[in-house]
């Protein structure tokens, strides 16, 4: 699955990766942007399993996992529905997924279970690489790519948290949770040059990118960008195809 993650970043210059909350609005509207993702401009989506506590994510994807967790959604539910669309997606999906959630569920019952619903890779915002040994060896056994978060503050960390790295190295541009603000472009772009002297993964920015003109100027500088805050009011406020149209507009070249 992480060669999934490769091929996509192989045959495209630059690649458009989006976020959604499994289970928001509803859970069904969920498995329908499933169904429909290839009709979508989104080359690598990622699902973020609701959470309590998303250290990590501002106020609108919190209320988002926090309606969902409310709802009833657990990691089993978004498990179920992975389950039941695996042969309708063709394009890489990752969770995003805070560690509290593994560690509860049993990390190598998690990982083989997101391995047989078709998941390519984790994301864990909180898991730092001084710890992440054990996910990222069960991982690797089951060809999955731990994608892991650098900051414009990680400073020399970064060629040490790389190191762990497969499929991208998620680039945080911004000093706050997801949707703050971008750091000035200078400290962006030195922020990006380091990252690529410290390892030979994609770079993926994200954090802070919410609009056409943002995406389009974030491609100047890494291999992909990643909306988030977007996208999950995009799906509080659409049908899915009115969900996937606006995507596709903000994406747009």
């Amino acid at each position: 699955m992480t060669n999934n993650i490769q091929s996509i970043f192989a045959q495209q210059q630059k690649v458009n990766i989006g976020y959604i909350v499994a289970g928001y609005p509803s859970v069904t509207f969920t498995k329908e942007f499933l169904q429909n993702l290839n009709h979508s401009a989104i080359d690598i989506l990622e699902i973020g399993i609701p959470y309590s506590d998303p250290l990590a994510d501002g106020k609108l994807i919190s209320q988002a996992s926090f309606t969902a967790s409310q709802a009833g959604v657990t990691t089993d539910t978004v498990f179920n529905l992975l389950a039941e669309v695996k042969g309708e997606v063709q394009k890489p999906l990752v969770f995003l997924v805070y560690y509290n959630l593994v560690l509860a569920y049993g990390v190598a019952a998690f990982i083989d279970k997101c391995a047989a619903v078709g998941i390519s890779g984790l994301i864990i915002p909180d898991l730092p690489y001084e710890e992440a040994d054990e996910v990222v060896s069960l991982l690797r056994e089951k060809q999955l790519a731990f994608i892991p978060l650098v900051s414009v503050t990680s400073g020399e960390r970064i060629k040490k948290i790389a190191r762990l790295g497969d499929g991208f190295i998620y680039a945080v541009g911004s000093l706050g949770v997801t949707g703050s603000q971008q750091v000035a472009l200078p400290r962006l772009a030195s922020f990006v040059e380091d990252i690529r002297q410290q390892t030979h993964l994609p770079i993926a920015l994200g954090f802070g990118i919410k609009t056409q003109a943002d995406v389009a100027q974030m491609r100047q500088y890494a291999d992909a960008v990643i909306v988030g805050t977007s996208i999950v009011a995009l799906t509080a406020q659409h049908s899915v195809k009115e969900t996937i149209e606006a995507i596709n507009t903000l994406f747009k070249n």
